[in-house]
């Protein structure tokens, strides 16, 4: 059995602390700390480049890491791992199944290799064929598959023994959305069931939807950790918004709105439109209306709004988009 790192971290399947990876003069892995709880669902958030999948890879024994330390389920990743890897389960950002093979046969293989019965492979793999919408493909060869097939066949497959932690690592990347509804449902049974999962993605979506709790990081360090609702705190609260027809309307109704709420309201003159943080949406947004009325400024839309992950995301990681990171640290 694993030793623990803390105490405190029992109920922790995935457990980071101080992880260090050096690639030349850069750093993949900047410190990483990390702390999953058992049975949720933990995203891991950042832009390319920032360190995600070489943090998947270090945690799944791919990938030795220069410093820090790391457990799964209480075991050394580094020190035990056999131990790590008779409990996990991985899906990597592209497909891994024989397309020789037809999709049944590709799940057999899997549980085999898996060391279960011919049997009880067997009753699996057609399980896994119906949860994922494959049971009419199942004897075709899966080079005949669409790429969202396929992508669901490799997560069934990473799924075969029930691992007591999953690691997705960007799953869902060129699924539509309703094969991407199949994968979070899918995702959401195994941790009814008890399984922990570490998710990376690009769709902030996936994340709001799926993680108990999510991680940003960038530049190989962890800048943010909470729920999705703490993340969109951290960039402001609600904001009340107002869009009027006519432009020349929009200093009155800034100042305006100013006014009610006690900030500097935003003008967006390009779709003539002002917003302002507000810390009681319903009172503030009732006296805009108010205030509004009778002024003769004719509006085209007016109400509330709370930011969003992609808003939240961008915000903690200085905005910049995905195709500005290097790929050699990602």
């Amino acid at each position: 059995m694993g030793s623990g790192m803390d105490g405190e971290m029992a109920d922790h399947a995935i457990v980071a602390a101080g992880l260090r990876k050096r690639y030349r003069d850069t750093y993949a892995l900047d410190g990483v700390d990390l702390a999953v709880r058992t049975g949720t669902v933990h995203g891991l958030l950042g832009p390319n480049g920032a360190g995600k999948t070489t943090a998947v890879r270090a945690l799944t024994t791919l990938l030795r890491y220069d410093e820090g330390r790391a457990e799964i389920c209480g075991f050394d990743v580094a020190g035990q791992p056999e131990e790590v890897r008779e409990l996990i389960g991985l899906t990597g950002q592209y497909a891994a199944v024989d397309e020789q093979l037809s999709g049944r046969q590709n799940l057999v293989m899997f549980g085999r290799l898996y060391k279960l019965r011919p049997r009880e492979a067997r009753r699996r793999a057609e399980e896994l064929l119906g949860a994922f919408g494959l049971s009419e493909a199942a004897g075709r060869n899966a080079g005949q598959y669409s790429g969202g097939m396929r992508r669901r066949l490799d997560l069934a497959a990473s799924m075969i023994r029930t691992p007591r932690v999953l690691f997705l690592d960007e799953p869902t990347t060129g699924l539509d959305p309703r094969s991407r509804n199949q994968v979070w449902d899918a995702v959401r049974s195994l941790v009814s069931g008890g399984t922990t999962v570490l998710l990376t993605t690009q769709y902030l979506e996936e994340a709001d939807q799926l993680s108990d709790r999510i991680s940003v990081i960038d530049s190989g360090r962890v800048v943010a950790e909470g729920t999705a609702d703490d993340l969109k705190a951290r960039i402001g609260g609600d904001r009340v918004e107002v869009v009027v027809r006519d432009a020349a309307d929009l200093a009155a109704v800034g100042d305006l709105v100013s006014r009610i709420s006690g900030a500097v309201a935003d003008v967006d003159p390009d779709v003539r439109r002002v917003s302002v943080q507000v810390a009681d949406r319903v009172t503030a947004l009732t006296e805009v209306v108010r205030a509004l009325h009778g002024t003769g400024i004719t509006v085209e839309d007016i109400g509330t709004r709370r930011p969003t992950l992609d808003e939240a995301f961008l915000g903690l990681t200085g905005g910049r988009a995905a195709e500005d990171r290097k790929e050699v640290v990602r």
